[in-house]
């Protein structure tokens, strides 16, 4: 069911309070990538336009675990905030409590508030009505452009969309309609590309993603579980032997379902994991005992090539290799760069595979960027997100 967004309320003469994901890398007080700050920009100028309106943010910052934690004050954010916006933002001392109802009852039309980390308060996690119902005293209506966070129903972002009337902002509707086409109704041949460490993690998008694609490639450290199930030498590189009979269940489904599995067909390994290991290729499937797969080789990235080049529709969740070690980012290098060429729509999530598209400097040649990463996978799994289950339904 589609969600009512910003555009379907009047939301002039209003106080709109709005859960944003602000949860930014710091490093000694500096903020070190502003992707998520911006990234609620287009919301935030829409509210601000609107006659008489002014606008309150929050967010978290970290995991504070329910005490202040002057590290993860968004005091920072705040700064940031009010150089992109290009005024001045209000930053409140606290998320709650009577100094801070005094100070967003005193704001002006055109002015922003930032609370402090909701997460300075236990309450925000375990979703506690009287919190939500504090946070919800500050405004008259509600925007929720925190995607990242919609899998979580803390206060912040489910409790309090049933005490104010909930409504998405752009990066949330973007989300909804980019993730939503690949979950229902992709354009095939739809290539996904799931990567990362662990099978444990990303088994449930596999088995939802089985009905849906035409081909899925498989790769990253998960790639060895399922190349022993097929009796491939795998080295000493990483296996989950608790996954063994599930990814054979899965490669099992994919063969009556017709899907096309790609597999790493040569590999780059190592001795050790270690970022000044030595790369050694290996043109074959099977890995030589000792040694640990750290990347795929040539022949995996022409295979992958094909079929990337041809997809109508394109998801990618997870690198392919150890893409933070400079000598073994090769694939998720090249991955990326066929991602990025490629026609059909383009859709990138997850932590790391959105890493790897922001450090080669490729987003903007991605139709669609997701800034969640547990919530991207949940959204792909089928899964309700709290976050978006809350809103209201145009």
């Amino acid at each position: 069911m589609p969600k009512k967004t910003v555009k379907d309320l009047d939301l002039s003469h209003k106080r709109v309070i709005m859960r944003v994901d602000f949860n930014v890398p710091l490093k000694g007080g500096i903020i070190t990538d502003d992707t998520r700050i911006r990234a609620a920009l287009p919301t935030i100028n829409y509210i601000l336009k609107q006659p008489g309106t002014s606008l309150i943010l929050m967010s978290h910052l970290g995991r504070p675990k329910g005490v202040v934690n002057s590290e993860m004050s968004l005091a920072p954010v705040a700064k940031r905030l009010s150089e992109v916006v290009g005024k001045p933002v209000i930053m409140a001392p606290e998320s709650i409590g009577g100094e801070v109802q005094k100070m967003a009852v005193n704001l002006k039309p055109g002015e922003i508030m930032l609370l402090e980390n909701v997460r300075f308060h236990a309450e925000e996690e375990k979703n506690d009505p009287g919190f939500s119902k504090q946070l919800a005293s500050l405004g008259d209506t509600y925007v929720n452009d925190a995607f990242g966070t919609a899998h979580r129903a803390n206060a912040s972002t489910e409790g309090i969309a049933h005490i104010l009337p909930g409504v998405a902002g752009f990066l949330m509707e973007k989300e909804i309609n980019f993730l939503g086409k690949v979950v229902e109704n992709p354009e095939k041949p739809f290539v996904a590309i799931i990567g990362g460490a662990k099978v444990s993690t990303k088994i449930a998008v596999l088995e939802s993603l089985l009905s849906k694609v035409s081909t899925l490639i498989i790769g990253g450290g998960m790639a060895y579980t399922f190349l022993k199930v097929q009796g491939h030498s795998i080295g000493k590189s990483l296996v989950e032997n608790d996954f063994l009979d599930t990814a054979k269940d899965l490669l099992q489904k994919a063969k009556n379902q017709k899907v096309e599995i790609l597999l790493p067909l040569d590999h780059v390994v190592a001795d050790e994991f270690s970022e000044t290991a030595r790369p050694l290729p290996i043109a074959s499937i099977d890995i030589p005992d000792g040694k640990i797969g750290m990347d795929v080789g040539p022949k995996s990235l022409a295979a992958y090539k094909d079929k990337i080049e041809k997809a109508r529709n394109i998801l990618w969740n997870g690198p392919l290799g150890v893409f933070e070690f400079k000598d073994f980012a090769k694939g998720t290098l090249e991955v990326a760069h066929m991602v990025a060429k490629c026609k059909g729509i383009s859709v990138v999530g997850g932590g790391d595979s959105v890493a790897a598209v922001n450090k080669f400097k490729l987003a903007d040649k991605i139709d669609h960027v997701s800034t969640g990463g547990g919530a991207s996978l949940e959204f792909l799994e089928g899964k309700s997100l709290p976050g978006i289950a809350a809103l209201q339904d145009k």
